[in-house]
């Protein structure tokens, strides 16, 4: 049994002492003087919790659920034998020494592997015109060529995250420009949402896609491009590498667990593998920071056990999926209840940043008039809702434009299918209820509000819907799941929970729609998988301790800050992160 004690709740000064065993959370203890008193401290918090402008519309007593609210102790829990370690063996005492303890931490939507991809590729985010990116390509290509080993002239070199939709119109891609900086070196860069990708001769040939004179691949078929470079030569190792530094990377910001929606034929069956296979060297524990202090023999002989990863499957897959009896919730085989079956993910529009989402009134500053594109016809949405509800599939829904939004909602609400729709960054004002009524929830990308707002006023200036409608949602009811969207924006909760909370990236910047902001303990409770702040009796052993309370947190900076300030995570009972 591991015993932590003399930590502390967000918000409140008041100590709590936690018991671990057999990876669940056995007993929380909370002990006060009275209740009004612990009442006291939390009220006085309050100020902290909300921002300024924003006045509280919660009961704040809320906060005291599950840690005690006057009684000694809670108890009840069954035992799981996964997840034991030797300190939950030992009857380890930990001195939390007052940090501040929260439930750990769920990013709700990542393209993991593509997120992996950068701790070890070409990141174009900082290009600001087609002239900048082609200049940073070729410095890298260079690089590369230079290494000891070279670059093989078969090897894709592939880019992430450029950002054309804030270039000039002047300083867009072209497939000369591509082509100009990189001969018959096949080059494939990804655009920052994902939705399209900018390729050069040599890569659109191997790639087997047509390309204009722009050198862009949009849409599907970027996604089947996009996926064909996991298979290139070299390609496994160098991918097995950065998922380990991913894995780290997670867990240092106090991350226990994501939904994966990798664009691939067979997320389930890699996912497995890594579980089994991926484990990191000695070596990287002595060169990675994040490291140190675990167990690399006991808690990552056997693969991944830094995550827990609910693994999505696509439309095309699903049928396959099914006939192998496989449905949302399953545990993968080898993981030991890490790893399980996710949602089917389906996209039914495109992107703000490709203008290809779908909206119900016409782009600005584009000419002729452009309303975005459908993946998939309203009736082939829901037939995959119908048969995914069917079969025991929950599912994740991507709908960014107002119009696809109503799409989505109406094939939800005829097939009664249950999930989630990924983004909803554009409603109707009459959708937004119908996501509670409907139950279904509403997992949003709140970083992706401050890298869109020029781009919002650049093409949506005249909306027929409400853009990010964050608290507008909460209020209705609405479920909130809050993630990244990774590698769109980095796989970094206190990111999300910051440009939730403050609606500006900067304190030199006024808020993004201000009414629309979040208050810190939704923001936060929605960023894990119970939905609380507050651990309870009979959660998974998932926790984080930090050293400064995140409710203290007055500026968007500070907030970002957060994950500096992560002093350990356990997932499962087991410490992945640990500085103490």
């Amino acid at each position: 049994m591991i015993t932590i004690t003399n930590a502390r709740v967000p918000g409140s000064g008041r100590p709590i002492d936690i018991e671990v065993q057999g990876g669940v959370v056995t007993r929380v203890s909370m002990p006060v003087t009275s209740e009004a008193a612990v009442s006291a401290d939390v009220a006085d918090a309050t100020a902290r919790i909300w921002p300024a402008d924003l006045a509280p519309t919660t009961d704040f007593n809320h906060m005291l659920a599950g840690v005690g609210g006057g009684t000694p102790a809670i108890t009840g829990a069954s035992r799981s034998s996964a997840g034991a370690n030797r300190d939950d063996e030992a009857n380890t005492v930990i001195d939390a020494a007052g940090r501040w303890i929260i439930p750990g931490l769920w990013d709700h939507h990542t393209h993991f592997t593509q997120w992996a991809s950068t701790f070890g590729r070409l990141d174009l985010i900082d290009a600001r015109s087609a002239g900048e990116a082609m200049d940073m390509l070729r410095r890298y290509i260079d690089e590369r060529r230079a290494a000891p080993g070279g670059l093989d002239p078969d090897t894709f070199v592939v880019g992430m995250r450029f950002r054309h939709s804030l270039w000039s119109r002047y300083e867009q891609p072209t497939l000369a420009a591509i082509d100009e900086a990189t001969g018959d070196q096949p080059v494939a860069l990804s655009s920052m949402d994902m939705h399209c990708g900018w390729v050069n001769s040599a890569a659109a040939r191997r790639l087997g896609v047509s390309v204009e004179k722009s050198g862009l691949v949009g849409e599907l078929d970027w996604f089947d491009a996009y996926c064909k470079l996991d298979n290139a030569p070299g390609a496994a190792d160098e991918t097995l590498r950065m998922i380990r530094l991913a894995e780290a990377d997670a867990a240092r910001k106090g991350v226990v667990g994501i939904r994966d929606y990798e664009m691939t034929d067979d997320n389930l069956g890699i996912w497995m593998k890594r579980f089994v296979t991926c484990a990191p060297q000695p070596d990287d524990f002595e060169t990675n920071p994040a490291w140190h202090g675990i167990d690399w023999e006991e808690s990552f002989a056997h693969g991944i056990r830094g995550l827990r990863v609910d693994a999505g499957v696509y439309p095309e897959q699903l049928q396959t999926m099914i006939n192998s009896h496989w449905h949302t919730g399953m545990k993968l085989p080898g993981s030991d209840g890490l790893g399980r079956v996710g949602a089917m993910k389906m996209i039914a529009d495109g992107s703000l940043n490709t203008r290809s989402a779908y909206c119900s009134a016409p782009y600005t500053d584009i000419f002729p008039d452009s309303y975005g594109t459908l993946s998939y016809t309203p009736d082939q949405i829901e037939a995959y809702f119908h048969l995914a509800t069917r079969h025991g599939f929950d599912i994740a829904c991507h709908a960014i434009g107002d119009e696809a939004n109503t799409i989505v909602l109406n094939a939800a609400e005829a097939t009664r299918a249950h999930g989630s729709i990924e983004h909803a960054q554009l409603l109707k004002p009459k959708d937004i209820a119908r996501f509670a009524k409907l139950g279904i929830a509403a997992s949003i990308q709140p970083q992706h509000a401050m890298d869109d707002r020029d781009v919002i006023a650049r093409f949506w200036a005249e909306p027929a819907g409400i853009p990010y409608a964050f608290r507008s949602l909460k209020e209705s009811g609405a479920t909130l799941l809050m993630g990244s969207d990774a590698p769109v924006a980095p796989l970094d909760p206190w990111m999300a929970i910051s440009a939730a909370v403050f609606g500006s990236f900067t304190s030199d910047r006024s808020p993004f729609q201000p009414e629309q902001r979040l208050d810190v303990r939704t923001a936060l409770a929605a960023s894990t998988a119970v939905g609380r702040d507050t651990l309870q009796a009979g959660d998974q052993a998932d926790l984080v301790l930090l050293d400064r309370d995140p409710y203290a947190a007055d500026s968007p900076e500070e907030m970002r800050a957060m994950g500096d300030h992560v002093a350990a995570t356990m997932m499962n009972g087991r410490w992945t992160y640990n500085v103490l």
